[in-house]
């Protein structure tokens, strides 16, 4: 059998079970916030947050639960119809959830019918993930893909990652990668190899 085959692409089955979604100090503000939709003052709530971060998975959750209506990278939507969304959803009392990447002023809104709604709309955030989050996340996504995290992967790579959910993707497409081109377990030696070579953490110390 041949070594250092090219591993094909696989798309991954979309997270989408309420446990996919988990809850640390980065997001916890915010997945109250979705739990308590019906205290809301406006049936209406801007979520943000960086990309990878789970917020579309949120969404999702969130539309299962209360019926209400989710518009995901909101910036991109038609005024207009985001307009008679936040319009409906008073009338109707069935939330209306919008996600994006920042909050207005940082995309600029046109409509000045819409602008006024979305200034009397609560904002929650996403933020990057604490080392705890991160190594909960790796250990998961890890899994997600069939693959058993060995032990001490996450107390060793936490610390030499970029505290982010897009720099974690990466770590775990890589190491997915490297696993697929190989045909082997995943070693804390192996998956230490690989992200050196794809340049997402330096080459360890001894004492490492």
């Amino acid at each position: 059998m041949q070594r250092d085959q090219i591993a094909l692409p696989f798309e991954w089955p979309v997270a989408d079970r309420d446990e996919d979604f988990l809850v640390g100090d980065a997001n916890r503000n915010a997945f109250i916030h979705l739990t308590r939709w019906s205290h809301w003052p406006v049936m209406a709530t801007l979520l943000t947050g960086p990309r990878k971060s789970g917020r579309s998975l949120l969404g999702r959750i969130f539309a299962r639960h209360t019926r209400g209506r989710v518009f995901d990278r909101v910036e991109d939507h038609d005024e207009e119809s985001l307009f008679h969304a936040w319009n409906d959803a008073q009338a109707t009392r069935r939330p209306l959830l919008m996600i994006g990447d920042r909050p207005p002023p940082a995309w600029e809104i046109a409509l000045p019918d819409l602008r006024s709604r979305l200034a009397a709309t609560p904002q929650v955030e996403i933020v990057e993930p604490d080392d705890a989050l991160l190594a909960e996340l790796l250990v998961k996504l890890l899994a997600d893909r069939g693959i058993a995290a060995p032990d001490g992967l996450a107390d060793f790579l936490v610390p030499r990652i970029e505290r982010s959910y897009v720099a974690l993707q990466n770590v775990v497409d890589t190491l997915d990668r490297d696993i697929l081109a190989h045909r082997k377990r995943m070693t804390l030696a192996a998956a230490r190899n690989a992200l050196v070579g794809a340049g997402l953490i330096r080459r360890a110390s001894r004492r490492a």
